[in-house]
């Protein structure tokens, strides 16, 4: 099962990653026609009557791409054995945990690739997520009930912001 793509998260995803120097997006769906779906959003503003509309959203999307599945989008990106790291509200048991802090540092040090991950809807499976490298902690708030439960566009703006912010 998987969810739809949404207009809103091509563009504010592909914003947040220009922000902050994300080198390659990836929309990766099972569902060719969600695939084809977010093709005709960037062409429109890649190259159709929206590049001429708005620029700065043809900016923005330069660097989106669309996989079938993670194997695709490494293999598109040169980066076959890049490491995965997944997010989760939740914790999963048995893998790698990262804190924010200590994968920022992992980013800032290392030399490997490393691609990160965020589900929608009900997230990554557990056994795909078992099937990654680590796993990254889960954004908390402050609400007194412990919601987690954040648009995919707003985690990946929190999570960028604390792994690359100054």
């Amino acid at each position: 099962m998987a969810t739809n793509v949404t207009n809103f998260d091509i563009h504010d995803i592909a914003r947040a990653c220009r922000v902050y120097g994300i080198e390659r997006y990836y929309i990766i769906h099972p569902v060719k026609e969600q695939l084809m779906f977010v093709e005709r959003v960037l062409d429109h503003w890649n190259v159709g009557e929206g590049s001429r509309f708005n620029p700065m959203r043809k900016t923005a999307l330069r660097d989106v791409r669309t996989a079938e599945n993670l194997q695709a989008a490494l293999k598109d990106w040169g980066h076959e054995k890049a490491k995965t790291i997944v997010t989760s509200a939740r914790k999963p048991e048995g893998m790698e945990h990262f804190t924010f802090k200590s994968f920022r540092n992992v980013l800032e040090t290392s030399e490997d690739p490393h691609i990160l991950l965020f589900g929608t809807g009900f997230g990554l499976t557990q056994d795909f997520m078992h099937s990654c490298y680590g796993v990254l902690e889960p954004i908390r708030g402050d609400s007194p009930d412990d919601y987690r439960h954040l648009s995919v566009r707003s985690a990946v703006s929190i999570c960028l912001d604390r792994l690359l912010g100054s």
